[in-house]
């Protein structure tokens, strides 16, 4: 228990105008009971050459993306100006088991993942409530756009999209347990970035203009080739073999490709085969080592199949329910059905389910979560329902 009787809450800060104006909003609200941690997750001094890293490893990066060096400092700075305490939390061995290799392990199989869902499944929303419950803190605080709720009938945690949907930060959330909702807020997820960004002001934060961040953390300018490649070698394993045939989806070769790792579903560009008309990236087929390319009217596919699902605000249905489905953070959630494919399941999981949208979607992108809302004309269109990974 703080001083002035409010049980302490922590705030994960990133060092961001984001977090930093949660923060400002939670010290308003409970002035004495905030503790700012941020994790320390990659040491920004690995795959160099001068320690050991391969030949070309990657340059070092400390901005323009979250969870540099530069960002921990400055979320220090904001807690110091609000007059909080402050601490960093090491939780790198945990984040290269749970977050990095699955990462390349992802890519390597042909897939293209989300390594901040994996963050936010296993360390921000596992680890980082693990330690602020050791510290006396029972909720935990970030600055992401989203918001929470609970059932009144049934009890059971929500999770909606932000009031701002240019913001909204709820498809990399889909991962998160009723425990878990329990114990968390998000202090944004009303309001706009407009408004938060005036808030910082208003506020004299230090970090108040800050510029965002983009890249990946521990993938300096987002060269996932150079990264994969780096780990690989720093690691002893190196790349499979990576030789192989780029045909076409009736098997027609066109040319070679140096490894699927470089390849994602949709993609255009860096093919390295001339053609007469624009080719895209249909398919990766590991088990043959072939990049599997066509038009751009073959990447459209009407069903999908989505593994690992988490049901978050309602009870895993038993029959088909209709929803609407997002594929990627920009894309524009669109109709459709969904129907569990077996009954491996709890309240909260069933092991795979088909979607079948009402139009055609382009890229559907094995690695990539698929996450599942209510219908527009519900009474609730911003409810998430639930999520998992596309196959």
């Amino acid at each position: 228990m703080s001083g002035n009787g409010h049980k302490p809450i922590v705030i994960a800060m990133s060092g961001g105008v984001d977090s930093s104006a949660a923060a400002a909003l939670l010290q308003e609200r409970q002035p004495g009971a905030v503790v700012g941690l941020t994790m320390q997750l990659w040491d920004q001094r690995r795959l160099q050459p001068s320690n050991g890293g391969a030949a070309g490893a990657l340059p070092i990066v400390h901005s323009g993306r979250c969870c540099s060096l530069d960002d921990a400092y400055d979320a220090r700075r904001v807690a110091d100006f609000l007059g909080f305490p402050f601490y960093v939390v090491n939780f790198e061995q945990r984040f290269e088991a749970d977050v990095v290799r699955p990462f390349v392990q992802s890519y390597l199989a042909g897939e293209t993942p989300i390594p901040c869902t994996l963050c936010n499944n296993y360390i921000k929303f596992d680890q980082l409530l693990a330690t602020a419950q050791q510290i006396g803190a029972e909720r935990l605080a970030t600055g992401h756009y989203c918001r929470v709720g609970r059932d009144q009938q049934t009890g059971r945690y929500q999770l909606r999209r932000a009031r701002d949907p240019g913001k909204d930060q709820s498809y990399f959330l889909f991962g998160l347990t009723q425990e878990q909702l329990a114990r968390t807020e998000f202090p944004l997820g009303e309001l706009t970035k407009q408004q938060v960004r005036a808030l910082a002001r208003r506020k004299q934060l230090p970090v108040a203009d800050k510029p965002e961040s983009q890249e990946i953390c521990f993938v300096p300018s987002g060269n996932y080739i150079g990264f994969i490649e780096s780990y690989l070698a720093e690691q002893g394993s190196g790349l499979p073999p990576q030789k192989g045939e780029m045909v076409t989806k009736d098997g027609k070769v066109l040319g070679e490709h140096n490894g699927l790792h470089q390849f994602t579903v949709g993609q255009r560009r860096g093919l390295g085969i001339a053609a007469s008309k624009p080719l895209y990236v249909l398919a990766l087929d590991r088990e043959n080592n072939r990049v599997i390319v066509g038009d751009d009217a073959d990447l459209l596919r009407r069903e999908a199949s989505v593994r690992d699902v988490n049901w978050v605000s309602i009870a895993a249905p038993t029959e088909a329910i209709r929803c609407r489905v997002r594929i990627r953070n920009q894309h524009q959630p669109a109709a459709a059905t969904l129907s569990p494919v077996d009954e491996n399941a709890d309240e909260n999981k069933v092991a795979t389910v088909r979607v079948a949208f009402d139009q055609p979607q382009r890229a559907l992108t094995p690695g990539q979560a698929a996450i599942f809302y209510a219908p527009a004309d519900s009474p609730d269109p911003d409810l998430l329902l639930g999520g998992g990974w596309l196959t």
